[in-house]
């Protein structure tokens, strides 16, 4: 049980994890598989990583914005596509940036997070990301 929406403490985000893990990872042996689509692929096992990170994060009682975490994976992966493909993403790369930072200020102004788990959710959305490019890239 959460106590409001807004899921305002580390305990309370364990259950959600957990089973977006297990979706990931179901989602990696059954349809997004290494032969088929290999980028989808690395792209979804950094995001499994991101998550797990955040898991751990939450079962010390600390949170980070998840937020972030998703937007800055997407933003790397797409600048790996851009890399990846040779092929100009410039708007999409512009406008992914533009979104991380609405998404940060949303989530100052907001109140639900401090500058620290912003910037730790940006972190951990975008390392994995990183060290996963050069696997397929």
């Amino acid at each position: 049980m959460i106590s409001s929406y807004k899921v305002p403490t580390a305990s309370e985000r364990k259950i959600p994890l957990v089973i977006h893990c297990f979706l990931l990872i179901l989602i990696l042996k059954k349809t997004i598989t290494i032969e088929r689509y290999a980028e989808l692929h690395f792209f979804m096992l950094g995001a499994l990583t991101s998550t797990l990170i955040a898991l751990i994060l939450a079962f010390f009682k600390r949170r980070v914005s998840l937020h972030m975490i998703g937007i800055s994976g997407l933003t790397i992966f797409v600048i790996g596509l851009n890399l990846h493909d040779q092929i100009s993403y410039t708007i999409a790369i512009a406008l992914l940036v533009l979104m991380n930072g609405i998404i940060a200020s949303s989530r100052l102004a907001l109140g639900d997070h401090s500058e620290r788990q912003l910037i730790l959710g940006s972190l951990i959305g975008a390392l994995p990301q990183m060290l996963l490019l050069y696997l397929w890239l």
